[in-house]
């Protein structure tokens, strides 16, 4: 049996994750309807990717009793009351990054999920790449020895979109960019809370072990992450966001993704596939979350950003909810 998804908005990212699903086989994943906040938004992107089934509301897609698991790939302010809708609607879910705004957020989310007793991911795509993959089997190998320093940079000029710059739209590059710096140092760590944060942009953890993260909504950057132990090195080049190759100890290993069957609107977007695959594949266990990117990662990163907010001086409307 296919797993069945529905698409909870038709904006781009939603329609780079759906070329993406395409590139695994149909028998596999199979796109059953779409849903926009307007109807003919949602026909329009229904014809373009051959659904049959297209919705004016989220509301009738939660009420669509074909679907397996919902995409939500609405912008960051909506993510907790579309997750909501959803998970209420005993639907499982594949919500975008970031999860929510903040904790608070977060939590109730989770929380939803669980009473539901369906299955919810944050959809931190970069996680399921095989170099990522490859990078946790070398670490729990100890291919790279202790590991003493990470350093992850992802900076990229957005100032000319109005959701990564205003308040209300959950702007700033931290909760849009940032996140992705921050989900490699907790991959690499494997869940560890940092015992410090200075908000500039270095992170204490036990063991004298230490995290540099950069990044900028305002200037490019190299946008790579280098991950350093006593026995060896480890580079993502970019984009460290969705890798493609990985660097162990100078030499190259290239992880190419497919090739999309209609254009994107943003980079290596079909490798959206690998968390769409995993997805199944919990499904297919009866799981209600993924051990790569479990509830427990996805509240460690929201801690992170509100304590990286707080330092910083960044207050969305939602904290004062």
């Amino acid at each position: 049996m296919a797993t069945r998804w529905g698409i909870c908005s038709a904006g781009k990212i939603s329609h780079d994750f759906t070329v993406a699903l395409k590139t695994l086989p149909p028998e596999d994943h199979q796109v059953v309807a779409v849903a926009a906040r307007k109807l003919e938004d949602a026909q329009e992107f229904a014809k373009k990717h051959s659904i049959s089934k297209a919705y004016g509301s989220y509301e009738e897609l939660a009420r669509d009793p074909d679907i397996d698991v919902v995409y939500i790939g609405v912008i960051h302010p909506y993510h907790l009351n579309t997750c909501l809708l959803f998970t209420n609607a005993k639907k499982n879910v594949l919500c975008e990054k970031p999860l929510a705004m903040n904790t608070k957020e977060v939590q109730q989310i989770l929380a939803s999920a669980k009473k539901n007793d369906v299955f919810l991911m944050e959809a931190v795509w970069t996680r399921f790449f095989p170099v990522s993959v490859e990078i946790r089997r070398l670490l729990a190998q100890g291919e790279l020895g202790e590991v003493k320093m990470v350093r992850s940079e992802f900076g990229v000029p957005l100032m000319h979109v109005p959701r990564a710059v205003q308040k209300e739209l959950g702007g700033g590059a931290l909760l849009d960019i940032g996140i992705y710096c921050l989900q490699f140092v907790s991959m690499v760590y494997n869940g560890e809370k940092p015992e410090s944060i200075q908000a500039s942009g270095v992170v204490h953890y036990s063991k004298n072990r230490m995290a540099v993260i950069t990044c900028s909504s305002g200037v490019q950057l190299p946008n790579d992450a280098i991950i350093m132990g006593t026995k060896g090195t480890v580079r993502v080049p970019t984009p460290m966001w969705c890798p493609t190759s990985l660097v162990v100890n100078e030499k190259e290993t290239e992880y190419p993704v497919p090739e999309p069957y209609l254009p994107l609107n943003f980079i290596n977007s079909t490798g959206m596939r690998y968390e769409a695959e995993e997805v199944r594949q919990c499904l297919l266990k009866g799981l209600k979350e993924s051990t790569v990117m479990s509830h427990a990662d996805s509240l460690l990163l929201a801690e992170l950003e509100d304590e990286i907010r707080r330092q910083v001086g960044v207050v969305y409307s939602q904290d004062c909810q």
